[in-house]
């Protein structure tokens, strides 16, 4: 079970359209595919999605620093000494989503090798979790026609809404022609990915305190430390952060601080061993976790389901898990599939997926 290469390989997946949110747009799916092989002739895959305008990983910088420095550093390692694996990364600053794909694709080339899948490695509390849906920056027409769609052609009842434009008044509207069109049937909450001020956000906030929120998420900067306190102090539904957390230690500091009341997990940031950190110590501090969407693959979102699946406290509400949808195709040789609102984690063993080699041919950048 020993590691003998790691291979870092671009890839980029055109979207049938633009997400897009108060920090940036994504027009691509321009990904790394990461592949851990091992002597007994395994292959772990995970997949890294560069966010510059978040932690500023560039594609190439993550294939650089796989093939520069992580990969020096791992070869040779167990499969099972993971925590090795953790700390000699950690030596380098940053670069979150190359270690977690890294973490990802060694958990998976474990499973591969014990024959287990890896939501039952991890905990295997259920198969499968329910669906939210992101629905980015667009006319209230057209995001409320997309949140139908995405109800009548696969269940999913619960939408995260992108908010944080100015006027303010036009994040407004959208949620509410939301709720006038679902009435009860569906859960909606925002996320702000930081666009607002503290001030604009409790506006927004009192503005929208008739239409049952399930949450608020990242509305503010995470340095506005005094804004950030006093807006959390005067909301009545859970505040989630995301950007601003991405290590336990950042967690620990929000939420004691009075910043967030609770927090996005997101594999593509913390893989599995840094996921299942930041879930014990949630659990410990007493916050709600949902499981994010790092606007992920269908490799990501395979990562993101077998973690959520094997523990209580992340099933409890819907995870991000369906902006795949919006690919114009993927690497999959199985696609996933959403049905009644639920994605099941894949049937098999490891992540339960594999790469289709001449999907990996046209799509990859490096030849």
């Amino acid at each position: 079970m020993k590691i003998t290469q790691i291979d870092a390989i671009p890839f980029a997946v055109p979207y049938r359209k633009p997400l897009k949110f108060a920090s940036g747009e994504v027009h691509a799916a321009e990904h790394v595919l990461v592949r851990v092989h091992t002597d007994d002739g395994i292959v772990g895959i995970a997949e890294a999605p560069p966010r510059p305008f978040t932690y500023g990983e560039t594609q190439r910088g993550i294939i650089a620093v796989i093939d520069g420095i992580f990969a020096p550093q791992l070869v040779g390692l167990a499969l099972t000494e993971r925590e090795v694996a953790a700390a000699r990364m950690a030596r380098t600053v940053g670069n979150p989503t190359a270690k977690a794909a890294v973490d990802m694709a060694m958990w998976d080339a474990l499973g591969r090798t014990l024959g287990l899948p890896v939501t039952e490695l991890l905990g295997g509390y259920t198969d499968r979790m329910r669906v939210s849906h992101m629905l980015g920056f667009d006319e209230p027409a057209r995001m409320v026609a997309e949140a139908e769609r995405m109800r009548d052609q696969y269940g999913i009842s619960t939408f995260k809404v992108k908010v944080g434009r100015r006027p303010v008044s036009l994040d407004v509207a959208v949620v509410r022609a939301l709720r006038e069109r679902f009435a009860d049937t569906v859960e909606l909450y925002v996320d702000g990915n930081r666009g607002w001020s503290a001030a604009e956000s409790l506006r927004a906030m009192k503005a929208m305190a008739d239409l049952g929120l399930l949450f608020a998420e990242e509305l503010c900067p995470a340095d506005d430390v005094l804004g950030r306190r006093w807006l959390v102090g005067q909301l009545d539904v859970p505040f989630i952060a995301d950007e601003s957390v991405p290590t336990p230690a950042d967690v620990t500091r929000e939420v004691l601080a009075g910043s967030a009341t609770a927090i996005s997990i997101k594999t593509a940031r913390t893989g599995f061993t840094g996921s299942a950190r930041v879930l014990h110590l949630a659990e410990g501090l007493g916050v709600e976790v949902v499981m994010g969407n790092q606007i992920d693959g269908q490799i990501g979102t395979a990562c993101a389901v077998a973690f959520g699946a094997a523990f209580p406290l992340t099933t409890r509400y819907a995870g991000e898990l369906s902006n795949f949808l919006d690919m114009s195709d993927d690497l999959l040789t199985e696609p996933l599939q959403i049905s009644d609102g639920y994605l099941h984690r894949p049937p098999g063993v490891g992540l339960g997926i594999d790469i289709d080699p001449d999907k990996l041919a046209t799509y990859r950048t490096d030849q």
